[in-house]
């Protein structure tokens, strides 16, 4: 509690104290903040921390909204907290915030309903949830009624099952999508011109293997996409905790077992290097085998595909210096 009460102090009194902190402080402070408000809601710390991530990840790629200054990433529109019809939108008071349809709240018993403050944020939320009920079915209600998109509460729902699996916050390990120590090649393939089809851009990296090489999880995720298209040819899709799509397409098959919602890890077998695809299910052979790996980003209101290069590289070298030791 010494040791929390020393970054929660440290964190308040500088505005860039984040910079000063470890990645595993910064998660403790955010898990004690869901925990505690868990406790006064009945919100689970999950569901909490899913809304969180997700939110986060969208503030680091948008512009028209600010920049997250606290730990926690909740953006509260001033209209929502305040109130539409509150003359103040800054309004810091929750007597007059609740008599205009505000939200904010006091969550630290300051008697201030402050929109940049952590702990009233978290509190003002997860009462907004609250009012719908701590089940999922309801939480489900919530979120819409809050986020007003199918697709923003799908990802936060997956969110929440990675959470509640692993039990903590650091799921940002990844894993190259092919054994390092496979036959393989790959380049910069992302924007070449496409023509089966239609014309259209590659989106993705292409990454030459024999037939049967395995392919694997670059991520810890959930399941969100397996079968076939006549682009893809037999694919899977998995979302990850910083709201990326990673996609593995010409597959050669599938692992056993690997079903839509599942939970992966990074490194973990979800299938086969082949070259299916360019045709009704089951084509095959139109292209020499290789892995097309994609990946795209959603940033609350759409999703667009980015160059994987970078990152494969990045994974390739970490994995070939973990082998070295």
């Amino acid at each position: 509690m010494l040791l929390l009460a020393a970054l929660l102090s440290l964190f308040s009194s500088h505005a860039n104290a984040s910079s000063q902190l470890t990645e595993q402080q910064i998660n403790h402070l955010r898990m004690s903040l869901y925990k505690k408000v868990e406790a006064i809601t009945q919100i689970p710390w999950y569901v909490l921390a899913a809304c969180d991530q997700y939110e986060r990840n969208v503030r680091k790629i948008k512009n028209d909204i600010p920049k997250q200054k606290g730990v926690i990433g909740i953006y509260i529109p001033p209209d929502k907290w305040a109130g539409t019809a509150n003359p103040n939108l800054n309004d810091q008071n929750p007597v007059s915030i609740q008599l205009f349809g505000g939200i904010g709240m006091d969550g630290n018993g300051d008697g201030k309903a402050q929109m940049d403050h952590d702990e009233d944020v978290l509190y003002s939320f997860a009462h907004f949830l609250s009012k719908y009920g701590n089940d999922i079915e309801n939480l489900k209600i919530g979120l819409w009624s809050y986020y007003h998109r199918d697709k923003t509460v799908g990802i936060i729902l997956g969110h929440m099952k990675l959470f509640k699996h692993f039990g903590h916050l650091q799921l940002n390990e990844h894993a190259f999508p092919l054994p390092v120590r496979t036959d393989y090649s790959y380049r910069d393939t992302w924007g070449d011109a496409r023509g089966w089809g239609g014309r259209r851009i590659h989106e993705g990296t292409d990454i030459f293997a024999h037939y049967g090489v395995p392919v694997r999880s670059t991520c810890y995720g959930i399941v969100e996409m397996k079968g076939w298209n006549r682009y893809g040819g037999w694919r899977i899709g998995i979302r990850d905790i910083q709201n990326t799509y990673h996609y593995f397409a010409h597959l050669n098959g599938f692992a056993k077992d690997i079903h839509v919602g599942q939970i992966v890890k990074p490194g973990q077998i979800i299938g086969s290097v082949g070259s299916s695809g360019y045709g009704p299910p089951g084509t095959s052979g139109k292209f020499p085998p290789h892995l097309h790996y994609g990946m795209y980003k959603d940033n609350g209101k759409t999703e667009w595909s980015f160059d994987p290069y970078p990152h494969l590289k990045l994974w390739e070298r970490l994995e070939w210096q973990k082998e070295k030791k």
